[in-house]
């Protein structure tokens, strides 16, 4: 997914695409249309097979840690100065219009109540991406994983579940949260921080490892659940039921504390001064 506000330009990071590879645009609307539809059809003609559009963005949320940091208000501020050009009138209303300047498909990006998933399956867009922006826009927002949790079994109540797709992204660090994302019914996640750091400490090489780290402990986990194909993931091989309850106790690892030998701690002896 390519984003608005890149290091690197548009162009630059389309023309790196290799072979069939897929590219999408997240959008960040400008409060000029005639811009927001120049991006828009640039980046259909360049070959982009989605657009996202951020929807959970009218304001930036008040980063008080950033603030805090004296070493990293100018990052705060660099960051509000850049976002001011985000339409903070964006609403439900400017959906047709989204649908008469492009033909790929639309998938709002942000969305955080089940209520907001059914009215973007009535309006038409073809998915959402359940997101509380990294827990940076809004003191306790919910997660993206409570939310599909919730989200599904309504959508398949009414009978919506085929007519949109929905996404998870925020707090995937293991293919074991992809798994359960996949299990509730997420037709995918989005993976930023993992390859972040991998990147940054390995460069490309980081990020193939990342990849793979991610497959291998995908394939072993659907090995354990029983399940040979993506299409075998349901909902009755999770257990949700002490998903929405934040004050839970940290799991005790019985293993290392009672079952192993204890390690046994080497013994420090003072060395004894030397007299001269």
């Amino acid at each position: 997914m390519i984003p608005t506000l890149a290091s690197c330009s548009f162009d630059e990071i389309v023309d790196a695409a290799r072979g069939a590879q897929v590219q999408w645009l997240q959008l960040y609307v400008n409060a000029d249309r005639a811009i927001t539809e120049r991006i828009v059809r640039h980046a259909e003609a360049r070959g982009c097979k989605g657009l996202f559009i951020t929807v959970d963005a009218p304001q930036l949320g008040r980063r008080e840690k950033d603030m805090r940091t004296g070493r990293r208000r100018h990052v705060a501020g660099a960051a509000r100065a850049i976002s001011s050009f985000i339409d903070p009138s964006l609403a439900w209303a400017d959906i047709p219009w989204f649908r008469s300047i492009t033909s790929m498909p639309i998938v709002l990006k942000g969305v955080q109540r089940v209520e907001d998933v059914v009215k973007a399956a009535e309006c038409g867009v073809q998915g959402v991406v359940l997101s509380n922006h990294g827990g940076r826009q809004l003191d306790f927002a919910r997660s993206a994983v409570e939310v599909l949790a919730e989200t599904m079994p309504v959508l398949r109540s009414m009978g919506l579940e085929h007519k949109l797709e929905v996404y998870v992204d925020g707090g995937v660090r293991r293919a074991t949260d992809i798994l359960k994302a996949l299990c509730l019914g997420a037709k995918g996640v989005g993976i930023g921080r993992p390859f972040l750091y991998a990147m940054s400490a390995y460069g490309f090489d980081g990020v193939d490892r990342a990849m793979q780290l991610l497959r291998d402990e995908l394939e072993m986990g659907m090995r354990l659940i029983g399940c040979t194909s993506v299409d075998q993931l349901n909902p009755s091989l999770i257990d949700t039921r002490n998903l929405g309850s934040h004050i839970t106790g940290v799991p005790v690892d019985s293993l290392g504390h009672k079952v192993y030998d204890a390690l046994a701690t080497p013994a420090w002896k003072t060395p004894k001064s030397s007299k001269l």
